[in-house]
């Protein structure tokens, strides 16, 4: 059985120079006695799974509302997929697996109800009070909100962690930088790995759900450089193939070559820049862990497909606009009504004051809970 001592002898022996070593972290908030076999980012990762944000995680949505249908992404499934492709990318590099598991696992963890419209929405309603950011909006979850410990508040996880999360950056995400996480210091790798794995995954999905939604159609997608190539070298090397098998083989092929390209590229950024120690990462200021040149142009028209074509699709525009409608109107009575929200959540309300903690319980929602809260507060024939 490993205890700690091995441990890091585990992590010197098989981790690069440039990785964060668990022996190596900050501490947490609340000092607490560690694990006996388990690394401190290995016990985040464990904490992460059993919150209850975790959990909601599975009725939460990406484009498409939870109702729209069971095959559909969630929170929840992205999540998996991103710690998934995280950790090849990791291994690969040498880099601590823990620490971007956990990272991955909590990344979304302060997602609203309803995708990115949610995030609008409570963003524009928070606008003068401090707006709403999603990054933030996860470290309030892990730090405060979650109520599971009785000698501390949140899941008093690791600084490398929180840190990973409040910096966390992609298409879809902004990081902010806040004093006590070092705010003019660059991320992790491991960090920077998540925020790459983050845009793999959902580049991805966003096209298996758009092909099987009908919103996009396969010979659309022929137009695009990279995804022509792959389907030409699958139906060749498959003749006789079903057609409903292409698209996987197509989403997988295309996984695999960002993955491997994306390795391959950060292991020469590495060896140009003869890193040898985490605390050099900190130091530069551009991403480490990142595409070729050819990649990146690759990829490029990929992305402006799904914008054109699934983001700004006439029904995807009208299904966010009718959340942000849903979780304008929830945040309304609950603000003019702080008697309808529940007992628990109503305590809070001398500590944070009455719209911070309205926000909170919005952005805490899933996609199925707001939809029945709004039956329950707006219909009049429904329960309350």
């Amino acid at each position: 059985m490993l205890n700690q001592n091995q441990i890091r002898e585990w992590e010197d022996k098989f981790f690069a120079p440039f990785a964060v070593k668990s022996y190596n972290t900050r501490g947490r908030i609340y000092q607490e006695k560690e694990h006996s076999y388990r690394s401190v980012y290995q016990r985040d990762r464990d904490r992460i799974i059993h919150s209850a944000a975790f959990r909601r995680l599975e009725y939460k949505t990406q484009v498409f509302v939870n109702h729209e249908g069971d095959y559909y992404r969630t929170r929840l499934t992205h999540t998996l997929e991103v710690a998934q492709i995280a950790r090849t990318i990791a291994f690969a590099l040498r880099l601590n697996t823990d620490l971007v598991e956990a990272i991955s696992l909590a990344h979304d963890l302060g997602h609203t109800p309803f995708g990115h419209s949610g995030e609008e929405a409570l963003n524009g309603l928070m606008e003068k009070y401090g707006g709403f950011n999603h990054n933030l909006q996860g470290l309030r979850v892990v730090d405060v909100l979650e109520e599971r410990y009785p000698e501390f508040p949140g899941l008093n996880l690791t600084w490398e962690v929180r840190e990973g999360m409040v910096k966390h950056s992609s298409a879809f995400d902004r990081s902010v930088r806040i004093k006590e996480l070092a705010p003019h210091d660059a991320p992790s790798l491991e960090t920077q790995v998540v925020d790459i794995a983050d845009e793999i995954a959902y580049d991805n999905h966003d096209i298996d759900d758009g092909l099987t939604s009908n919103l996009l159609k396969e010979s659309d997608l022929e137009t695009l450089p990279i995804w022509n190539k792959i389907a030409k070298d699958i139906t060749k090397k498959y003749a006789k193939i079903e057609p409903e098998k292409i698209k996987y083989l197509i989403i997988r092929s295309l996984i695999d070559i960002q993955v491997t390209d994306l390795i391959q590229q950060a292991d020469k950024n590495i060896e140009k820049l003869k890193l040898k120690s985490y605390l050099e990462v900190k130091k530069i200021d551009q991403k480490i862990i990142a595409f070729s040149k050819q990649m990146q142009s690759l990829r490029k028209p990929l992305r402006e497909f799904l914008i054109k074509n699934l983001y700004q699709h006439y029904r995807v525009v009208r299904m966010s606009n009718k959340a942000k409608r849903f979780i304008q109107e929830l945040f309304r009575v609950y603000l003019d009504n702080p008697e309808a929200l529940p007992p628990q959540v109503q305590k809070r309300i001398k500590i944070d004051g009455i719209r911070r903690v309205v926000c909170d319980y919005v952005a805490g929602m899933t996609d199925r809970y707001a939809l029945d809260e709004y039956k329950k507060l707006f219909d009049p024939y429904e329960k309350v």
